[in-house]
């Protein structure tokens, strides 16, 4: 059994020859200088490379279809300014946003493109074009075949150019955005239907050529205190795109749709199961996501993630203690053991060595 069919096997509750191995989130550039000091073989330069050096099983995200499926013509990054401590640039969905220099932060989001019905008919026009030719460039069928064939789960969309909700965040801003679902829900409408409709025209021509496992959304729609927006928003705005996604994996036997959303999902999982979601990540401790009770209530959704990675930051004993406290969502399938996110720089390079040597005996990979 490859990598790629545990992953679908495991994820449908398939038996399988044992549970994936996934050392799927990376640590900040912070956390890789701190390591360097701290003896990480020089052959690890840049942080994916621990997937090799660790044998992590292949990821989907290292066989995302390289298609654009965000701006297009490409918005190249511009820097505006810049001082010893920042910098302030134009990123690829045209925010102007800033950045700390020497510290691991989220951005400043300084100005979002879209502030009104015209601005979003000009970006529409100037930069969401489903046939824009430039969507699908290059060799990607190759570089498709050839992960199919090493045994890749093939994926559509990644950060930052999937989900319906994080293009329309991005266009509008957080607060503009939750407040547009009230004051310009026809906005809010077209934009996630144009965006549902640019992705599916860009699905179609991949999936004439080439066998897909996952569909991606990146939404990061929820917060330690839940949904940043209510049950019945999300079932008004977001599902009936999810359907139309849904009815498109179902024409082409594309058996994952999964979600990437930060904090506590819980209000809107429900929701989200019903238009066809099946796995969901990361499952953070700190939002009170545990696994265990995830694994209850939901016993159709495959979930990942749900590791403490702060147990990390502090030594071997309670990096076992974390991997037994999450043996129970393990043993009962559909979980796939991994980290809650990406990993700081409090962790030291000896502790995560122990924890991927750990969670490798823990699922059974030899």
């Amino acid at each position: 059994m490859n990598d790629r069919e545990r992953f679908a096997a495991w994820v449908r509750d398939e038996p399988v020859d044992r549970p994936p191995y996934w050392l799927f989130w990376v640590p900040w550039n912070s956390t890789m200088r701190r390591w360097r000091g701290e003896g990480m073989p020089a052959e690890i330069q840049k942080p994916e490379d621990l997937w090799t050096y660790f044998d992590s099983d292949l990821l989907p995200i290292q066989a995302v279809v390289p298609a654009n499926t965000g701006p297009c013509p490409k918005i190249e990054a511009t820097v505006l300014s810049e001082d010893e401590n920042s910098v302030t640039f134009v990123d690829s969905w045209g925010i102007k946003r800033r950045d700390l220099k020497h510290m691991e932060s989220m951005s400043q989001f300084l100005e979002h493109p879209v502030r009104s019905r015209e601005d979003w008919e000009a970006f529409k026009a100037s930069y969401l074009d489903p046939d824009h030719p430039d969507r699908l460039t290059g060799n990607w069928l190759e570089r498709c075949r050839n992960w199919h064939s090493q045994g890749y789960p093939i994926q559509l969309c990644w950060y930052p150019d999937a989900g319906i909700f994080g293009p329309y965040r991005w266009l509008l801003g957080d607060e503009e955005a939750l407040l547009g679902f009230y004051t310009m829900p026809d906005l809010a409408h077209d934009i996630m239907d144009h965006m549902t409709t640019l992705y599916l025209g860009v699905f179609e021509k991949v999936v004439s050529d080439i066998e897909v496992d996952i569909i991606h959304y990146w939404e990061d729609h929820c917060y330690r205190g839940g949904p940043l927006m209510s049950p019945s928003t999300w079932e008004e705005f977001m599902a009936p795109n999810y359907r139309r996604i849904k009815a498109f994996a179902d024409r082409h036997q594309i058996a994952v749709l999964s979600v990437d959303t930060d904090g506590n999902p819980d209000l809107i999982t429900p929701a989200m199961i019903k238009t066809g979601v099946n796995f969901l990540y990361p499952m953070e401790v700190a939002a009170g996501c545990d696994v265990n009770e995830w694994r209850r209530k939901y016993p159709k959704l495959a979930i990942m993630g749900g590791i403490d990675k702060r147990a990390l930051s502090q030594g071997r004993r309670e990096i076992d203690q974390e991997l037994a406290r999450i043996r129970p969502a393990l043993d009962q399938g559909r979980y796939i053991p991994s980290l809650d996110h990406l990993i700081p720089d409090d962790v030291p390079w000896d502790n995560y060595c122990y924890f991927a040597e750990r969670l490798r005996d823990v699922v059974g990979k030899v």
